[in-house]
């Protein structure tokens, strides 16, 4: 993967995708990548909170239901600790209410899986300029 930013010398972004679905893993960053990002994945929230990357994450696309911790307990443990990066939900459960839960926690967006490119990208700058 790509250094993220500080390291590389340029001013991109870095958003962190974390997804413990592999091919999400594997695409979404290439993605945001042709969108001018810098990206990271993660395969679990446990692998990001123990990560370097997480200072410098600016934007995190965060799936809702995963092993071990969730998309929307990582959210409250990040809150917990003090950080107040933007968070953008995807996940290709159908319920109202999740949605409507993290939105009202204060999540920057909520995108269902399959998504189209456009949302993506309108959310996500969305999420970034409203920091």
């Amino acid at each position: 993967m790509g250094l993220p930013d500080r390291e590389s010398g340029n001013d991109r972004p870095l958003l962190s995708v974390v997804d413990n679905d592999e091919s999400v893993r594997e695409s979404l960053p290439d993605l945001l990548r042709e969108f001018g990002f810098a990206a990271r994945a993660f395969s679990s929230a446990e692998e990001l909170l123990r990560s370097d990357y997480l200072d410098q994450t600016r934007c995190l696309i965060l799936d809702i239901a995963m092993p071990g911790m969730s998309g929307p307990e990582l959210y409250q443990e990040l809150t917990r600790r003090g950080y107040r990066i933007p968070v953008v939900f995807i996940t290709g459960q159908r319920d109202e209410t999740i949605r409507a839960r993290v939105l009202e926690q204060g999540a920057a967006g909520f995108l269902l899986k399959p998504f189209t490119d456009g949302a993506l990208l309108s959310v996500i700058n969305k999420a970034l300029h409203a920091t």
